[in-house]
């Protein structure tokens, strides 16, 4: 059980909360008051001090003050199982003579030494981003930092942007968090932190607050938006919200999020439209219809919605680009081919197998992919910080999937001598460009084949290429060389911060650097049986799961989101830049439900079908659905206020968001009763 210490001083109390069985130490959460009020008018804050403390029931205790504004008492009640902490109701009675406009803050000090790291959910990971990092978005930095380049010491956030509306502390003895629910009676939450030489805090703020300034998506950041509340006299109000603390572990957050989505899981329903069969059968449409061109043999990666819009723009809302993998080719080029050859539907087949041959002929003076191939331009480096750069994760993607494809065709007698050539070359490169610690870097001299740059997880997804490689070509040097790359990779996995997969987000914690590592390490696992390689799996799909969500969202009531009664949970959070849902979790769908079988571990498959049943939702079913056409699928969906408002979706069908739903329906398939997804009747 958690343990509690009551210090008092001057007729006030400091209530102390410990990890459970270090009581005494010198690592606790101080909570020095019971709320602090901001006025809003007057812009000065009081405090609610804690005037009286004591036990109540076996486990809890009961806490109370008054301040000039507000009578507040909470009870804590000890939470049950093996997460250390509390569950406290936070009652208020507003006291003023005239009706007010305040902000209420809960929070907490986190006492020890050590400089902090952080976790908010899907939103913020430690400094969140490095120094060097060429894009710009919020970043902690102990020192302080200027604002007006969104650097700062201190931040507040909604708590929409998270995927569970929690905040956590690490310092050098402890784990500290506080979690509330996206809305309270007061409106939508917030949570926030500050670390200086002065201490360690972090808080939830009642209604939300986003200091010191708002990032939008954009390079620069908005002015701070401070939310209130307004209190009429007697008016009386109830906060609930969480406390839990642990050990200075940096993976001590999974306990509490698992527990929190199981507390969610109960009270937020899913809303699937179709089963898989539907699915798979929509988006192989769909990726045909509208991504498909026979004349360049490439997937768009993008069809607008509005097509009489996309015809008065001269076809510039359809994007004739198209990436070797990631945000298009390879990895749906296989999806189609392969749905195309089990239905019998020649036109699929022979348009997934064209992109192939395409992709196939693209290989740089380097030796390995060129990453996209453009319109008026042919074959590019793609989005990456210098154009005569290649990105690893795009490349060995692409690879991956080639190689599957060549996998898959080999079953049924078909050989692709040029599909082998092209995969040969680029995993001989790999091996051959491996540093001596396994690193195979993350960005290449498309001429010359050079690292660039060695910094971040880019490459961590040759790992998986290169054993399938090993696989097909009968190569053991290919397993060699990824099990080497596992032994370095590994310190990304330990330390919860794993970046650098995506182009266009320079290094950057993302929920497709999890995705990369999970698949990375579930085929070293399948490779030699070594338990490691299965527990940074696990690790690695546990980090994946903050990027996930455990709650439904609340979305403004006219939005087209809340028209459609959309459901979050099981979303994921694309990055802490790209502050959207997306769905590129689904590439990982074959080897998340394999880990669960290896593990027996039913929150991977439970949070695999949240998933899954999350993104069988808006798949266009006739055309005019959500005013799209049918088989379209949106890349992005608003859950906060970045890039647009919150309750919309882009209105622009994806190659990638289509061929994923069509590549994960077809995997989960042979998994269908233990997944047990119902379509709801309202979809």
């Amino acid at each position: 059980m958690m343990g509690w210490r009551a210090e008092q001083s001057g007729g006030r109390y400091e209530l102390r909360v410990y990890e459970p069985g270090k009581e005494g130490g010198p690592f606790f959460m101080r909570f020095g008051r019971l709320v602090e009020a901001w006025n809003a008018a007057t812009g000065e804050s009081e405090e609610v001090p804690i005037a009286e403390l004591a036990p109540d029931g076996e486990d809890g205790l009961r806490v109370s003050g008054a301040s000039a504004s507000f009578e507040a008492e909470a009870r804590w009640t000890a939470l049950d199982g093996e997460c250390g902490g509390y569950e406290v109701g936070l009652e208020m009675v507003y006291r003023g003579a005239e009706p007010a406009e305040f902000g209420l803050t809960f929070g907490c000090e986190l006492a020890g030494p050590g400089r902090p790291d952080w976790m908010i959910p899907g939103a913020f990971y430690k400094e969140n981003r490095f120094e060097k990092n060429l894009r710009r978005y919020p970043r902690y930095d102990y020192n302080g930092g200027d604002r007006d380049q969104m650097v700062s010491d201190h931040w507040s956030f909604r708590s929409d942007r998270a995927a569970l509306p929690a905040v956590f502390a690490w310092n050098d003895g402890m784990c500290g968090a506080l979690c509330t629910d996206e809305m309270s009676e007061l409106g939508l939450t917030g949570l926030g932190f500050r670390g200086s030489a002065d201490g360690t805090s972090i808080w939830l703020n009642y209604p939300y607050r986003e200091e010191p300034v708002t990032f939008v998506g954009d390079a620069v950041p908005k002015p701070a938006d401070r939310t209130t509340a307004r209190f009429v006299p007697g008016q009386r109000i109830r906060l609930n919200l969480t406390v839990y603390a642990a050990d200075a572990d940096p993976h001590a957050y999974d306990p509490f999020v698992r527990r929190m989505y199981r507390l969610h899981g109960a009270e937020h329903g899913l809303n699937p439209w179709m089963g898989l069969e539907e699915a798979a059968e929509l988006t192989a449409y769909g990726l045909h219809t509208w991504h498909y061109s026979d004349e360049h043999k490439i997937l768009y990666e993008t069809a607008a919605f509005d097509r009489e819009f996309n015809n008065n723009v001269k076809g510039m809302g359809d994007r004739p680009h198209m990436h070797v993998g990631w945000v298009s080719g390879a990895p749906y080029a296989y999806a189609l081919l392969a749905y195309g050859l089990r239905k019998g539907i020649a036109a699929y087949t022979e348009a997934g197998a064209a992109v192939l041959d395409k992709i196939a002929s693209g290989l740089s003076p380097s030796g390995i992919f060129w990453a996209s191939w453009i319109v008026g331009k042919g074959w590019t480096a793609g989005w990456n910080p210098k154009s005569d750069w290649l990105q690893a994760r795009t490349i060995a993607e692409a690879t991956l999937f080639m190689t599957r494809a060549l996998a898959f065709e080999r079953e049924r007698g078909e050989k692709h001598p040029e599909w082998e050539t092209a995969v040969r070359s680029n995993l001989e490169f790999a091996a051959s460009h491996q540093r001596e610690d396994g690193n195979f870097g993350s960005y290449y001299n498309a001429a010359t084949g050079e690292v660039e740059e060695w910094d971040g997880a880019g490459g961590i997804l040759w790992i998986a290429a290169l054993l399938e490689g090993a696989d097909f070509f009968g190569r053991q040097d290919f397993a060699a060389a990824a099990a080497k790359a596992g032994h370095y990779y590994a310190r990304f996995v330990k330390d919860e911060y794993i970046y650098g997969a995506p182009e266009d987000v320079h290094l950057t914690p993302t929920s497709e650097d999890a995705y990369n590592a999970v698949v990375a390490y579930v085929r070293l696992y399948e490779s030699d049986k070594r338990t490691e390689w299965l527990a940074l799996a696990s690790s690695a799909a546990d980090w994946m799961m903050t990027f996930r969500w455990t709650y439904n969202l609340r979305f403004p009531r006219h939005t087209l989101l809340a028209q459609y009664d959309f459901r979050s949970r099981g979303a994921d959070q694309a990055s802490t830049s790209n502050q959207h849902l997306h769905n590129y979790g689904l590439f990982c769908v074959p080897e998340m439900l394999r880990l669960w079988t290896y593990t027996q571990d039913a929150y991977y498959l439970d949070r695999t079908r949240d998933h899954i049943a999350c993104f069988l939702q808006f798949i266009a079913r006739e055309d005019g659905d959500f005013n799209a056409y049918k088989g379209m699928v949106t890349e992005r969906y608003y859950n906060t206020n970045c890039f647009q408002p919150k309750g919309m979706m882009l209105t622009l069908s994806h190659s990638w968001c289509i061929g994923l739903i069509l590549y994960a329906a077809q995997e989960a398939a042979a998994y269908a009763d233990a997944l047990n997804l119902q379509p709801a009747q309202s979809g």
